[in-house]
């Protein structure tokens, strides 16, 4: 006879043989006792954990002979068949190659016939996931109303994939991830029955490899068996068999990495990596390994047995390192190996990324004080007490700089010397405080030029508008623009109301201001923000009149002492032109359109022909 592989001999066929999913199995049965049966589900969870058994389980349950019943009898013709996977009336799919519209439509070609020799046709559709989106629309409304005697169980490993309109025309169960203990418990049973000589270390170790996967746990044990070693299989020889480093091998490692030994380090590195372990499989094994050393610092002893499988040894060995290293060291190490998995997974030179990991990583003294200097500085910066980071930093950096200039800054003391009897006693008191003010009143006077920005603007702003080349933009901006702030890295002008605004920022007026600012300064691509005026705007508008006192000297007083006459005299002439230019709008607006003159009583312009 053909080898039968473990996870296949011993497939569960019966309900109560399915390994937890304790929620489902009582629903399932419950549903075949009072007759409650649904013409679709949905079985969803993690690969291994009993999905296509169930649905397999169910379909025998409901076309038994003797059923429907919650224990069907598996000597009759239809469970026979389903046991085989050889039934007449249950159709397996597998959804990945059979995930076209055309696939979907022999299916509902053959919904419509009766079963053979069954109760119920029953479609198990695996991986329903893999189904493309015309294939589920195909599939909707046979889902919604199917005929009679037909239900479809649909199992998937990925349930975002799958509608939200497929979903909800199910009964959705949800399979958890497998126990530890129960895994164990069922391993013991196969490896007893099939006569494999395994300890319960090893079993633990296969259980946790499988994340929760019956299936794959079977595989391993079935893998395992076949070492034919004299002795019971232990967890060097599953490690050998994977490739993973031992218990003691990562101890030690890690112990040079806790105690900022590189060279140490590099040394067990290069025994493991010349053992023939994969680099990334190293480091792997590394983050693990201080997963269970975080554990062992974080928690009781009952919770890091029960997580890390270790054994009373193993704790001891965790709990005396972790003593040397404190929590957010051991998270930091997990984060770079994480990094550094990376990194060889896209490099050429794995061994290099490898070797430059682990230097990193003992070097865990250092990065650690850095880390500390680099929460220090953050403190100071954003203002927060930090005692212990205070008295360094201000007795090395501001004393020797403000001694000096208090030596300089005497005449204050000569100031105040018709009240020596009263303050020389209070000057040599306050002269260790006073130093830092000082310093700061030094300081002050650095921002005051930033208040000659005002008058700055006038002269830059006059030189923008030179710069434009469009008369009818340059006439809008002098008219309705005001500028906030002009500058090679940013230029802020604001305008009037919404109507303008939208005037600039529209067609090509935004491109000659950006023009005329790339000119101004000399350079290109300049960032022009138009907006409408702030509140902050205002004092900004303010503020330049205040600091810019120099045009008020400028001979406009002196205006008043130009003749009368001569000033009468432009008036007429200014009158003038506009009465011409009146009478030139009159009839150019006979021969345009509304609009056309409602743009040119806007801007004050003219057509251009």
């Amino acid at each position: 006879m053909n080898y039968i592989p473990l996870y296949r001999k011993y497939r569960p066929q019966k309900l109560e043989e399915v390994v937890g999913q304790e929620h489902i199995k009582k629903s399932l049965a419950n549903a075949i006792e009072l007759n409650k049966i649904s013409h679709a589900y949905l079985f969803t969870g993690p690969r291994g954990t009993g999905k296509t058994s169930t649905a397999r389980i169910f379909a025998k349950s409901l076309n038994c002979k003797e059923g429907p019943t919650i224990t069907p009898c598996g000597v009759c013709e239809n469970c026979v068949d389903i046991t085989n996977s050889t039934p007449m009336d249950v159709i397996e799919i597998d959804a990945a190659s059979n995930r076209k519209v055309e696939d979907a439509q022999n299916i509902l070609e053959r919904v419509m016939y009766a079963p053979v020799n069954s109760r119920y046709k029953i479609y198990i559709v695996d991986e329903v996931h893999m189904l493309s989106t015309h294939a589920f629309n195909a599939l909707l409304k046979t889902l919604e109303e199917p005929p009679k005697n037909v239900i479809f169980i649909f199992a998937t490993t990925d349930v975002q994939k799958v509608p939200d309109t497929i979903k909800s025309r199910c009964q959705r169960f949800d399979f958890k991830r497998i126990t530890t203990d129960d895994i164990v418990k069922h391993l013991r049973f196969i490896a007893d029955s099939e006569n494999i000589s395994i300890t319960d270390d090893a079993l633990f170790t296969v259980a946790k490899n499988s994340a929760g996967g019956m299936r794959d746990s079977i595989a391993l044990l079935d893998q395992l068996s076949v070492l034919g070693t004299n002795e019971a299989i232990s967890t060097d020889d599953i490690n050998n068999l994977l490739g993973r480093l031992s218990f003691d091998t990562l101890n030690a490692l890690a112990d040079k990495i806790i105690n900022s030994n590189p060279q140490g380090a590099v040394e067990d590195l290069e025994k493991v990596y010349n053992s023939g372990n994969e680099p990334v499989q190293i480091l792997i094994n590394l983050m693990d390994y201080l997963k269970n050393l975080l554990i062992a610092k974080t928690c009781r002893k009952e919770i890091i047995l029960e997580l890390t499988q270790v054994n009373d040894e193993q704790l001891k060995a965790l709990q005396s390192q972790v003593e040397n290293i404190e929590t957010h060291q051991i998270v930091a190490l997990i984060d770079k190996c994480s990094q550094y998995i990376k990194e060889i997974k896209d490099s050429n030179n794995p061994r290099l990324w490898l070797e430059v990991g682990i230097i990193d990583l003992a070097n865990l003294a250092e990065n650690t004080t850095l880390a500390e200097l680099q929460n220090r500085l953050a403190r100071l910066e954003t203002g927060n007490p930090a005692p212990v980071s205070v008295k360094p930093v201000y007795k090395t950096a501001p004393a020797p700089v403000t001694k000096p200039e208090i030596m300089k800054v005497e005449p204050p003391k000569e100031i105040h010397r018709a009240e020596e009897p009263k303050k020389q006693t209070s000057l040599p008191e306050k002269s260790v405080q006073p130093a830092v003010e000082p310093s700061q009143e030094d300081f002050s006077p650095m921002p005051k030029p930033k208040h000659n920005d005002g008058a700055d603007i006038s002269a830059l702003w006059s030189n923008l508008l030179e710069n434009v080349q469009s008369a009818p933009t340059r006439a809008l901006l002098k008219q309705w623009a005001n500028p906030v702030k002009i500058a090679p890295d940013e230029t802020i002008l604001t305008m009037k109301n919404e109507i303008f605004l939208n005037q600039v920022q529209n067609g090509s007026k935004k491109q000659a201001v950006i023009d005329a600012v790339n000119n101004l300064f000399g350079q290109s691509n300049s960032n022009v923000v138009i907006r409408l005026p702030q509140a902050s705007d205002v004092q900004i508008k303010q503020s330049a009149p205040v600091v810019a006192p120099k045009p008020a000297p400028i001979v406009k007083p002196a205006e008043p002492v130009i003749k009368q006459e001569e000033v009468e005299e432009a008036q007429e002439i200014k009158q003038e032109e506009t009465q011409k230019t009146e009478t030139v709008r009159k009839i150019e607006a006979s021969m345009h359109s509304d609009n056309v003159n409602m743009v040119m009583d806007l801007f004050d312009g003219k057509v251009i022909e």
